[in-house]
């Protein structure tokens, strides 16, 4: 038994032990021939504060882990149609807003991650003051799809 110190609950009443991984989903080559790691092609695109500070957010939440992260506005759990999926919000600069989507995989280990892993599928942003279009959650949801579909999941190792 690992001595790291114990925290959250595994589905099913399984502790799992932290801090938890943290991966990169890769398109399948099924689905796409180049494998584009969606998550990291968008933070490679963010200015670089921005995307250090997503960084930052992601470690902390694997490192906390996140059924304890208490997210300070910038791990946010999403609703509705989007339920079951997690954000990352950072502003930028002029107060555009930049979020990166993530799953949590309690079941990790049985997933071929290794245990418990924090997934960041995609990101999106936009400017000020305005929304997300359906169209940009449905276009997430397909990844997120995609990403559940396969066991062993496919990320970027």
């Amino acid at each position: 038994m690992s001595s790291r110190k114990r925290s959250g609950k595994e589905q099913g009443g399984k502790q799992s032990t932290g801090p938890w991984r943290v991966h990169f989903f890769r398109r399948h080559p099924h689905d796409d021939p180049y494998e584009s790691v969606p998550a990291r092609d968008f933070l490679d695109g963010c200015p670089t504060k921005v995307s250090a500070m997503m960084v930052a957010v992601a470690r902390a939440v694997a490192e906390a882990p996140p059924p304890t992260f208490s997210g300070g506005g910038k791990w946010e759990a999403m609703h509705g149609k989007m339920g079951g999926i997690y954000e990352i919000r950072v502003d930028g600069p002029d107060r555009h807003h930049y979020r990166l989507f993530c799953l949590l995989e309690r079941a990790g280990a049985d997933l071929g991650l290794g245990g418990p892993s924090l997934v960041l599928v995609t990101g999106l942003d936009k400017p000020f003051q305005t929304k997300l279009s359906d169209r940009d959650y449905d276009e997430v949801l397909e990844l997120v799809a995609e990403s559940r579909k396969r066991a062993p999941r496919s990320v970027l190792r």
